[in-house]
């Protein structure tokens, strides 16, 4: 019997003879049996329902199962005891409901939804897409299902049937705030960027204060590449609520990532006055004001933090680093000296003392220290490529090299050293090894962006194989795209390709990003000799000399640019 004909019957039976006078004694009712048994079931149904709304849970299962008992072929009981049973968390006994109910009456389709949310909530999105597109199938009108279908779709990366979901939704509901956020999600999942900030804003058309669909139009704006864009966008909800925490900490990683380190201490600030982080933003502000220069802050900063805590070793290398770059290399001895050998910070403190040594004029004492600690540590990378560049500073660059290839066994597998023996070949004059070397490197790491750039200047500067010199230096500027010394590479190759314009173009990006590098300004001012613009190319060797008075080849560039230029 279908339920709308029990309630029927349930409501004639408790109303029934309301205002009527009661039948003879000796006149019985006759009612069927079978009816007094469907009206318990639909009576024990209705009281399982208001049990399970007020949250008391086991009383509405003890009554299901009588009613169950009662009707055991009805579908919307045993869907009813489902959704208890995941609500309780006891997922199998709610899935065997879930299918029952379903082989009572397929056509039924609250089981397909439920079967759906608990298929998904187990991580078995296939499963899910099957139950709930089959109640998107029973009833197109119904919204829930939509949302739940696209969600598990976007997981499995069937991007096109989500969308369609999701489409269908705001087609059905054109207010449904979660069917356009989902819809900037999954075209954002797409890489459709455009879409995705559309989406985005029409739900902040519907709902300004969608905090979530703000940061994700920032996150947009981030993968698109827009990052001016992504910071006006946090910060502007840090100007409607400064308290809005997970914002702040996006716009100060941001800011930090790209090297906005005036704002971004501005933003730490903010953040350190609410004790957001805690001791970690106040690591960042002193590691802040070390990139910025502001060597005294820094200092004060971490010597503060040290007071509160005296073992916060790493706290100690950054202050040893400080006076270190400050040039106040005694305190920097004595910070860097008082971490000790069972520290994770120890060998870091032992290379920066061997620097100082040698700064102070004691080379061997520098070596003596290195070499010490590589005997308590064979396995330390960072010693001998610090013991190697040592050497290669009091120029012992063979000394340098064999330090390298005598250890070369221990780390085969490392990148950097055998990236470090390339370059020293190379400035010892055996370039065809170092670009075997290189090519090494590649194997090891594919996308190591310091090889591929060295590898393509370098055929860039013998004037070989400059097509594939310019694939190498492509590919390391995909890698780091903000690099200027990639970019420096790449207007040097154009160059040697005689793409003047072109060559223009990267080296003038390059100095954007450093304009205090005399080699990619002197680059540009060859560029423009070549293309016989005369005054410019004075002008940049003239820039390039006064960032490096002590290049004399500049000076000679520059007579003869004059000379050929009086000929005429």
């Amino acid at each position: 019997m279908h339920m709308r004909s029990l309630t029927l019957l349930f409501l004639l039976l408790i109303t029934a003879c309301a205002g009527i006078a009661p039948p003879p004694e000796d006149i019985q009712p006759v009612i069927p049996k079978i009816h007094d048994s469907y009206a318990h079931s639909l009576y024990l149904f209705s009281r399982a329902r208001i049990a399970a709304h007020e949250g008391d849970y086991p009383s509405a299962l003890s009554l299901l199962r009588e009613a169950i008992a009662l009707d055991p072929g009805s579908a919307r009981m045993h869907g009813e005891v489902a959704d208890i049973k995941l609500k309780i968390g006891q997922i199998p006994e709610a899935l065997e409901y879930i299918n029952k109910a379903i082989a009572l009456d397929p056509e039924y389709r609250p089981p397909y939804v439920l079967g759906g949310v608990l298929m998904a909530s187990a991580g078995k999105d296939w499963e899910a897409a099957d139950y709930l597109r089959k109640a998107v199938k029973l009833d197109p009108a119904k919204e829930d299902a939509y949302l739940h279908l696209a969600l598990s779709l976007t997981r499995l990366f069937e991007y096109e049937e989500a969308v369609a979901s999701l489409k269908a939704l705001v087609k059905l509901n054109p207010d449904s705030i979660l069917g356009y956020y989902y819809l900037g999600r999954t075209y954002s999942q797409m890489k459709l960027y455009r879409d995705a900030l559309g989406y985005f804003t029409k739900v902040l058309e519907l709902r300004p204060e969608f905090d979530q669909a703000v940061i994700d139009m920032a996150a947009t704006y981030e993968a698109m590449g827009d990052y001016p864009h992504a910071i006006d966008t946090y910060r502007t909800l840090l100007n409607q609520d400064e308290h809005r925490t997970a914002v702040l900490q996006r716009l100060i990683q941001l800011l930090l990532q790209q090297r906005r380190f005036a704002e971004a201490l501005n933003s730490l600030r903010m953040a350190a006055q609410t004790g957001l982080g805690g001791q970690e933003t106040v690591r960042k502000i002193g590691l802040v004001h070390l990139e910025l220069e502001q060597y005294d802050e820094a200092i004060a900063v971490f010597g503060d933090m040290l007071q509160k805590d005296p073992s916060a070793h790493n706290i100690r290398l950054y202050l040893g680093i400080a006076y270190e770059e400050k040039n106040d290399l005694d305190n920097a001895y004595i910070e860097f000296s008082k971490i000790p050998r069972n520290s994770p910070q120890y060998f870091d403190a032992v290379s920066h003392i061997a620097l100082i040594l040698k700064e102070q004029g004691k080379p061997d004492a520098a070596i003596a220290i290195l070499q010490e600690s590589i005997q308590s540590n064979r396995d330390n990378l960072e010693l001998y490529l610090n013991l190697s560049s040592l050497y290669e500073a009091i120029d012992r660059p063979q000394a340098a090299l064999d330090i390298l290839l005598e250890n070369e066994h221990l780390f085969q597998k490392e990148s950097r050293l055998h990236f470090r023996i390339g370059v020293l070949l190379d400035k010892m004059g055996k370039r065809t090894e170092s670009i075997a070397m290189m090519k090494q490197v590649l194997v090891l790491d594919p996308k190591d962006a310091q090889a591929l750039n060295y590898l393509g200047y370098s055929y860039a500067e013998m004037g070989i194989n400059l097509e594939e010199a310019l694939k190498y230096i492509k590919q390391a500027i995909a890698i780091r795209p903000r690099d200027a010394f990639i970019l420096d590479s790449l207007g040097w190759t154009y160059f040697k390709l005689k793409r003047y314009d072109d060559a223009v173009h990267a080296l003038e990006e390059a100095i954007s990003l450093v304009n205090d590098d005399s080699t990619i300004i002197e680059h540009l001012g060859d560029v423009y000799a070549a293309r016989r613009i005369v005054k410019k190319a004075l002008k940049q060797y003239q820039r390039a000399l006064e960032l490096a008075p002590e290049r004399k080849e500049l000076v000679e560039k520059m007579h003869k640019l004059k000379g050929e230029q009086s000929e005429k």
